[in-house]
């Protein structure tokens, strides 16, 4: 089975919907591969930190940082429902499109395992640190951390590589009726949109393994062999 998530690593409900996700996975008795997508939420932010979340917050939708302190507050205390205890007020707003050009390097080097730790590294990175996800020294450390090749970290930060996989990921993401994230798609039949509950991923998980693993449906007769032996019809 295979989970495609579309999301990007400076939004708060993805990491929150990949707990949630965990939760579900860790009951679940099927093998499955999850490949991480690319979606940037705000393609315009900048590569250099110009302020921190709460203060962009505050300004886009007034009442200044206290106003946008106190809406980073609300979705801290969700994190912390989940048994994570963020700094995300001090995050800073950055673009991303270098971190998902690394995702997708992790994902061709090392496959979805690889890619999976470093989607784990740089969530935590933004949202547990605050660090600057867009500074290149900071994601050279987390990607060579989690075992990508230094000179090939160096050589993705240096270019312009998988960028056109970047928005190809994004305009999937929209073709498959996506408007925000984080947005998850099961064998490219099922899909959830959001953060849902830990319950609603199980059953969807469920849904879709019976639906590619349909039970046989047998009509049973008296006239068949089994480890006992035959049954004879009576004279």
């Amino acid at each position: 089975m295979l989970i495609e998530i579309w999301s990007d690593v400076v939004c708060p409900w993805c990491y929150i919907g990949k707990r949630r996700l965990e939760k579900a996975l860790a009951t679940f008795p099927h093998e499955v591969e999850v490949v991480w997508r690319s979606y940037q939420l705000d393609p315009g932010s900048p590569k250099e930190a110009v302020d921190t979340v709460a203060d962009y917050l505050g300004t886009k939708y007034g009442g200044g940082a206290e106003a946008g302190r106190a809406m980073v507050d609300r979705v801290e205390a969700v994190a912390a429902g989940e048994g994570m205890i963020w700094r995300h007020s001090q995050s800073l707003r950055v673009n991303t499109m270098d971190a998902h050009r690394l995702l997708h390097a992790a994902l061709a080097d090392g496959g979805p395992a690889l890619q999976g730790d470093l989607k784990e590294a740089l969530l935590k990175a933004y949202f547990v640190d605050a660090r600057n996800v867009a500074d290149h020294a900071v994601l050279r450390e987390i990607a060579v951390g989690v075992g990508l090749e230094e000179a090939r970290v160096d050589e993705v930060l240096a270019s312009v590589v998988y960028t056109d996989e970047v928005w190809n990921d994004q305009q999937t993401a929209a073709s498959l009726g996506a408007t925000g994230v984080p947005f998850y798609v099961i064998d490219r039949k099922y899909g959830v949109a959001g953060a849902e509950a830990a319950e609603v991923f199980t059953d969807v998980l469920r849904q879709a393994w019976e639906a590619s693993h349909p039970s046989l449906q047998i009509i049973q007769a008296d006239d068949a062999c089994g480890p006992d032996g035959c049954e004879l019809p009576q004279r």
